[in-house]
């Protein structure tokens, strides 16, 4: 007997007996298969209930997004459709901020007033409190392990509350603020993936908690320089996070995503797996570099060098890169002094400052022990990230499927839907503002309540009691 003799009379395909490759096709060929398997009956699953729009707080709420280059004022309400209406935005440059940390109190002042100022005025709507990226303070992103005893009674709120009060104990460090506590998931007597484990009855209840901190001093400042401006602070949101909440769908979030934030002075990154925000990262390498690095090269201004690297710049080289010519005016030359240059030497000193940040990117993902957790689409966003020709160079380097991010029903940003990405961080601040935190169990983002504007900022719980 041969392999290819019949044991019974099930057709070959449906056999196990140690068939391989072609010769699981019965005679007949492909097309025959094909139409065999058209014509199996097949249980489907029951259809999808039909998602119902989000539900946002009612009420008009404001948002900024402190960058290195540039300030975004957005001020918004949720729709019924569940999209964002931005009412009105300012939009300027930075002053007084350095790879996102505040350098300078009083141009950092000068230029948040003027920012929300503006997007004011266009709102006509006046904002005493704002909901504002987290991207000074050297953030950190840590998982910690909290466990307690049940002793085989029904898991109560109580009990959830002081584990996550253990937790938060546990991520203590001194001279550092808790920004996020995120729970990953519970785990009820060895069994994971509880989502809420109330009303569950076991001997043992644990979790994983996602923290996020930042120094303590960067939080004063920043507080300071809002209070200077007639602002509060009404929430504090880690800058790749918003732009996740702005340009992921919920889907991509459930199966694992990356989000790549390509800003001025900074390039962030966070890990969302299971629709939950697992691990955040910041490179201290942005658009900004590559401009002071055209600047160098060229000997022009920082201004014609951002013109050169927005207009002409791309990741990587093309066919008629070299026939064309561009005329750049030199530092200390005069007006008139302009030297003749093709655009392929403006691209070749751009394409290793990207491949280097992109290098950065995957050596941050590769080591931050999350294994296969990291190995999902990335999306990339930001202002850095609308170079021509990245996404190929992106997924050649990082090794990972690549897509363009940008922010996913919001109406009225400042710019058109294909630079939009530069407002991802805003978008996702305002969606936050307006109720997208309810996805995300934010431990750290309580409702406001009276007492310490710090306290209430960050929601850290020391009472371990």
């Amino acid at each position: 007997m041969t392999d290819l003799t019949p044991t019974s009379d099930l057709p070959a395909f449906r056999r196990r007996g140690g068939l391989r490759g072609r010769s699981l096709i019965p005679v007949g060929g492909e097309r025959e298969v094909a139409l065999n398997r058209a014509s199996r009956e097949i249980l489907p699953l029951p259809p999808e209930e039909t998602s119902k729009p989000r539900v946002w707080r009612n009420g008009v709420f404001g948002a900024l997004d402190i960058g290195t280059t540039k300030m975004t004022c957005l001020i918004g309400k949720g729709e019924p459709d569940g999209s964002i209406q931005v009412l009105g935005y300012g939009w300027r440059r930075s002053h007084g901020i350095r790879s996102g940390s505040i350098v300078d109190i009083r141009e950092a002042e000068a230029a948040i007033r003027a920012t929300v100022g503006q997007a004011e005025e266009a709102a006509e709507r006046r904002m005493d409190s704002l909901v504002v990226n987290l991207s000074c303070g050297h953030p950190r992103s840590r998982l910690i392990d909290a466990h307690m005893p049940i002793g085989g009674r029904e898991v109560t709120d109580g009990d959830v509350q002081r584990l996550i009060t253990d937790g938060q104990a546990r991520a203590w460090s001194e001279g550092r603020d808790v920004i996020h506590t995120l729970p990953i998931g519970y785990v009820v007597d060895s069994m994971p993936g509880i989502a809420d484990p109330r009303g569950h009855q076991c001997e043992q209840l644990a979790t994983k908690l996602h923290v996020v901190d930042m120094n303590s001093s960067a939080l004063r400042t920043l507080d300071t320089v809002l209070q200077h401006s007639e602002l509060k602070l009404d929430g504090l949101v880690s800058s790749p996070f918003a732009s996740g909440v702005a340009v992921l769908a919920d889907e991509e979030r459930d199966l694992g995503v990356t989000v790549v934030e390509m800003g001025g002075g900074t390039t962030s990154l966070a890990v969302f797996c299971e629709g939950r925000l697992i691990h955040t990262a910041q490179i201290p390498v942005g658009g900004l570099h590559v401009t002071r690095d055209i600047a160098g090269v060229l000997s022009t201004s920082l201004e014609t060098a951002e013109r050169l690297k927005t207009m002409y710049g791309a990741a990587q080289l093309g066919s008629d890169d070299q026939r064309e010519i561009l005329s750049v005016p030199l530092i200390g030359e005069g007006r008139d002094r302009l030297a003749r240059i093709p655009r392929s030497k403006v691209i070749s000193v751009i394409q290793p400052r990207v491949e280097e940040t992109l290098e950065l990117v995957r050596h941050a993902l590769d080591n931050a022990g999350l294994g296969r957790l990291a190995n999902g689409r990335v999306v990339l966003t930001g202002g850095a990230s609308l170079m021509e020709g990245i996404v190929p160079v992106a997924t050649r380097i990082l090794a990972r499927p690549v897509r363009m991010g940008k922010p996913l029903d919001v109406h009225g940003l400042p710019e058109t839907a294909a630079a939009s990405a530069g407002f991802s961080t805003a978008a996702g601040l305002l969606a936050w503002a307006a109720g997208a935190d309810r996805d995300f169990g934010d431990i750290s983002t309580p409702e406001p309540r009276s007492g310490s504007l710090l306290k209430r900022l960050v929601g850290f719980i020391r009472d371990r009691g």
